[in-house]
């Protein structure tokens, strides 16, 4: 998992009055989760700091330094203005060595499927799984591979098994399938 390093300032005023002061100074307000204390440590960010871990897929160990203290993070979620696409708020979790955490990891597809060679064609049904697992096991990207895939046949989340992960998404939640198009059908049609 790559790293990224951020840097905050504490903030000691919550709510929205405050919240939209901060927006106004180009500053994002955010909190951190999962301590060992159960409060929330609640901090600001400036937009320009954060655009390269929010506008892309891949996914950061972010080494965060709030005032004096430095705290090992992910980003757990963001909020986004419905109109504007301008960040409102960010989430991030605390993660421990030894604690497992809940992320999305993307998916990839490796290989040219048998189905494909026949005429079908290739969809991505989930782009991102839910695994848990412990942070520096978690991979950058979920790599599945797909060449002995067949014409109508799938691959479900219960038949993946990825060593330190644990799929939380249903076991028969469809991940890819190679679907039959109407030139393979003709074709079929015309040989059978």
């Amino acid at each position: 998992m790559k790293t990224f390093e951020l840097t905050g300032e504490v903030r000691e005023a919550v709510g929205k009055k405050p919240s939209k002061a901060f927006r106004k100074e180009d500053k994002i307000p955010a909190v951190i989760y999962g301590g060992e204390k159960a409060e929330a440590i609640h901090f600001t960010v400036t937009n320009s700091d954060v655009r390269k871990l929010i506008y892309t897929p891949e996914i950061f160990l972010v080494d965060l330094t709030i005032g004096k203290d430095n705290y090992k993070a992910i980003l757990k979620d963001i909020q986004v203005h419905p109109v504007t696409d301008a960040i409102l708020h960010l989430d991030f979790l605390h993660v421990f060595e030894n604690k497992p955490i809940v992320i999305d990891v993307p998916v990839v597809l490796d290989g040219l499927a048998e189905g494909v060679k026949a005429g079908g064609k290739l969809s991505l049904d989930l782009r991102k799984l839910k695994v848990k697992a412990l942070y520096n096991k978690v991979p950058e990207k979920v790599h599945i591979d797909v060449t002995a895939l067949t014409l109508g046949k799938s691959i479900q989340v219960g038949e993946l098994n990825f060593d330190g992960l644990e799929l939380l998404n249903a076991k028969n939640a469809v991940v890819c399938r190679v679907q039959l198009t109407r030139a393979a059908r003709g074709l079929a049609a015309k040989n059978g």
